[in-house]
């Protein structure tokens, strides 16, 4: 039964059919957690002894670059997915995935480089953590230029999922970045082991900006998918169903 029901997820028209259900419902949760995240944490939230209204940055920051991590783990997957199973779903997310991860990845440094300012007195420096971003920016960049160099759908996928996977080994650095090397980025203040260092003030809008951001990255991913889903089986029957057979 698990077997039938992964392979069934695997299907292109059943993910299609399925998700067209859950998207109505996904944005609504979506802009709703946004809206109060953002008006809680921007508006309310109390002012840093520190850095003053400068850290209100955090609440795009912070949910940003844990997406941008996040997002390559579930490209890397859907990779070895299609590697594996030779799932086309799943060359399709990895597919999706990868400009939506580069989108997040380039918020995360343009917004670390907004806070680095004040901070730091500079927009950038060669820091551990930053360099380590940069470096993510990148492979995200070169699994979308694989996929566009070759005409072959199955070469582009497999070429895109190695990388994808040889890039994961990034991922640790990125999160552990600030207690291997000296670095002037700030350690995690958010701490699965260990209390976290963040006022619970400035803590709930920011849990709040978290998870509204999971709710956007799959909103954006399932509508990036379905695209890719119509445009790969334009030529099948249902998909030429939706558009009243042209």
């Amino acid at each position: 039964m698990a077997w039938q029901w992964f392979y069934r997820l695997g299907s292109p028209r059943w993910f299609y059919e399925n998700t067209g259900r859950w998207l109505p419902w996904l944005a609504l949760v979506t802009f709703s957690l946004l809206a109060l995240g953002l008006v809680w944490g921007l508006g309310f939230a109390p002012m840093d002894a520190k850095q003053g209204n400068s850290y209100r940055i955090i609440y795009i920051h912070v949910p940003v670059s844990f997406l941008a991590l996040a997002g390559y783990y579930v490209m890397a997957i859907n990779g070895a997915i299609g590697l594996i199973w030779k799932m086309k779903l799943a060359d399709m997310v990895m597919k999706s995935a990868a400009p939506i991860g580069a989108a997040l990845t380039f918020l995360a440094l343009i917004s670390g480089a907004i806070w680095g300012k004040p901070t730091w007195g500079t927009y950038w420096v060669w820091d551990a953590r930053i360099t380590s971003m940069l470096v993510l920016f990148f492979l995200y960049l070169g699994v979308i230029a694989l996929q566009a160099s070759f005409v072959n759908q199955q070469t582009a996928a497999r070429a895109s999922a190695i990388l994808s996977l040889v890039g994961t080994v990034n991922i640790p650095i990125i999160y552990k970045s600030v207690d291997w090397w000296y670095t002037l980025h700030q350690p995690a203040t958010l701490k699965l082991t260990s209390n976290s260092t963040i006022h619970p003030e400035m803590w709930y809008p920011l849990l709040v900006m978290i998870i509204a951001m999971y709710c956007f990255y799959a909103l954006v991913l399932i509508l990036f998918t379905r695209a890719e889903i119509v445009n790969r089986e334009r030529q099948t029957q249902w998909v030429r169903a939706l558009s009243g057979g042209q």
